[in-house]
């Protein structure tokens, strides 16, 4: 069942994840010709919209002529379902954005890679593959981008025993609510979950999502090589560390993606954009002017 519209003020739902914002009609801004025509938010794991229209808000200010789509992410969702049910989920924001078009129609063909994609915590990095593979099914070709940003994100999925430590820890922090014991209690059983979950996986064949989103995001099958990645992170993240993500950054520029990296000195789990506002944007406006004015082998 779609979300009530004021659940998210400002966005009209196309699905109970999915949401979209229009510009505003009533706006006196001109649309500048390397501006994106769509911005695509994937939130963290259990991130809220009173929290994520901040980021919305924030790439209105820099791109007030674009459309925006935000994506939220229960981490059950995420956890529970399969890679069918995670592209079926994500079919919304391939129909708002990348519509078939008729064969000349040129200037669609010309401005659809005008789009830049925010992917935030690992929770966001899955469904954003998950939209990979949803263009891939529609379109039969990778989807076209110009740059994608990595917000703290992605992390190792090899369950270590400081990666369950770090990742039930996650997981406690977005239901701790739920229950009215201590927090290292939610945290013990959302271990014992997450074991048992990988043995489960394991045992059936099944792919877990943080495997398959990890690998998509840099295999030119689902993720052009067109489009420039820009990572922003943090040397205090307490639950992906910057290490993971440096060596993410390695592996995707041997295989050809170009990228920009910023770190951040401070500022925790996807918090860099409330402690360094201008920092962060800046960063972003820069990686996209750098996407943009490049030459590519884009058709």
């Amino acid at each position: 069942m779609i979300e009530k519209k004021d659940f998210f003020p400002g966005f009209t739902p196309l699905s109970a994840q999915v949401y979209i914002r229009h510009p505003d009609a009533q706006s006196d801004a001109v649309e500048r010709p390397t501006d994106p025509r769509a911005v695509l938010i994937y939130s963290w794991g259990d991130g809220q919209p009173k929290n994520l229209i901040k980021y919305a808000d924030g790439y209105r200010d820099l791109f007030p002529c674009s459309t925006q789509i935000v994506v939220l992410a229960p981490i059950s969702t995420a956890m529970w379902s399969n890679l069918d049910q995670r592209t079926q989920a994500m079919r919304p924001v391939i129909d708002a954005i990348f519509p078939k078009a008729s064969n000349d129609d040129r200037e669609t063909e010309n401005r659809e890679d005008r789009v830049l994609a925010h992917i935030m915590s690992n929770t966001g990095g899955i469904n954003y593959a998950a939209t990979l593979n949803a263009y891939r099914a529609v379109h039969d070709r990778p989807m076209p981008h110009h740059l994608l940003v990595f917000d703290s994100t992605p992390g190792s999925v090899i369950m270590t025993r400081e990666n369950l430590a770090r990742w039930s820890r996650a997981m406690a922090l977005g239901t701790a609510n739920w229950f009215p014991w201590p927090f290292a209690v939610t945290q013990t059983l959302w271990a014992g979950f997450l074991c048992g979950n990988r043995v489960l996986e394991w045992a059936i064949g099944k792919e877990p999502a943080p495997v398959f989103s990890v690998k998509a995001i840099i295999d030119p099958y689902y993720e052009t090589k067109d489009t420039r990645h820009l990572y922003v992170y943090s040397e205090d993240d307490d639950l992906i560390p910057f290490e993971d993500i440096e060596e993410h950054i390695a592996e995707a520029r041997k295989r050809g993606y170009k990228s920009d990296n910023h770190m951040f000195k401070g500022s925790g789990h996807v918090r860099h954009m409330q402690m360094f506002t201008e920092e962060y944007w800046g960063a972003i406006r820069t990686s996209w002017n750098r996407a943009t004015s490049e030459p590519s082998d884009r058709a």
